[in-house]
C-alpha cells in the first residue's frame, strides 16, 4: 500500500513539472487544490496564500517566461496518510527574452490526497547557492 502510494505521489510530482514547464496555467489549475490554506514560496517571493493568489504567481511567471526545464536530482518522497512529501533539488534552465540562465533550487512539493488523486497544496523553492 504504501509502495502504491509513493508512486502516485511521483506521478503527481512528476505532473506538476510538466505544468510547470508547459508554462501553462490551465494545466497548473488542475494539479492544485484551489483552497484557501494552499500555499506558495517562489525564490525570491514571499508567501503567497490561497488559491487566487498562488494562480496569480503561476500567471506571472508564465507570461515572463519564454522556456523552462527541469532535471530533478535528491528527490525524497514521504507518504503519512492522505498528506505526502516531496523534497528534491531543481536543476533548471530557463529563458527569458534573450537571456538564458541555469539556477538550482531547493523544492518541498506538499500534496494532499483527495478523491479524485493527490493535488499539490504547497511548494515552496529556496535558491542553492554556489
Amino acid at each position: 500500500m504504501l509502495k502504491e502510494k509513493i508512486e502516485e505521489v511521483t506521478k503527481a510530482n512528476e505532473e506538476f513539472y510538466h505544468a510547470f514547464e508547459s508554462l501553462d496555467v490551465g494545466r497548473m489549475d488542475r494539479i492544485w487544490l484551489q483552497q484557501e490554506y494552499v500555499t506558495c514560496i517562489h525564490p525570491g517571493w514571499g508567501l503567497r496564500v490561497g488559491w487566487p493568489a498562488v494562480r496569480d504567481s503561476w500567471v506571472l511567471i508564465f507570461n515572463n517566461t519564454f522556456a523552462m526545464t527541469f532535471e530533478l536530482t535528491e528527490i525524497q518522497i514521504q507518504v503519512a496518510g492522505d498528506v505526502a512529501w516531496v523534497i528534491c533539488t531543481e536543476n533548471i534552465a530557463s529563458r527569458q527574452g534573450d537571456t538564458s540562465q541555469e539556477s538550482r533550487v531547493l523544492a518541498t512539493n506538499l500534496y494532499e490526497k483527495m478523491e479524485n488523486g493527490w493535488k499539490i497544496i504547497h511548494h515552496h523553492g529556496s535558491p542553492v547557492m554556489e
